[in-house]
């Protein structure tokens, strides 16, 4: 575990994702709508063999009651929330977004990833 308290697995993880979304940036490069980079990414992780799923479900709970629920963009391995946007810059909202995912998840790590700007300054990473 690191200083974060994100498991080396995770982390591990995170940057096999960094890495598939920064190949599918550099070939298609900015513009784009969110969904062709959502098609894009999940081709490009089962290219690497990353197991993910697209639009998974986290339910909202409040005084153990159902809610309501979200949908994460993807979620790779069970283990890491990812998060697509084509945004000129990220937000305080985008993050807490992530953060509410991660909060219903119960997960540790999530990636906020803009394809609108250079990938190397559009990986933002979200702890809970």
């Amino acid at each position: 575990m690191n200083s974060d308290g994100v498991d080396q697995d995770v982390e591990d993880l995170a940057y096999r994702v960094i890495g598939a979304a920064i190949e599918v940036h550099a070939e298609i490069g900015p513009g784009f709508l969110e969904s062709i980079y959502h098609n894009a990414l999940a081709y490009e992780l089962e290219q690497r063999s990353i197991a993910y799923q697209r639009e998974e479900k986290v339910v909202v709970i409040f005084k153990e009651q159902v809610v309501g629920e979200g949908r994460v963009d993807l979620l790779v391995d069970q283990k890491l929330v990812v998060e697509l946007k084509t945004v000129e810059a990220v937000t305080d909202i985008h993050r807490a977004q992530v953060s509410a995912y991660l909060k219903a998840s119960g997960l540790r790590l999530g990636l906020l990833l803009n394809f609108t700007a250079v990938m190397r300054d559009g990986v933002k990473r979200v702890i809970r």
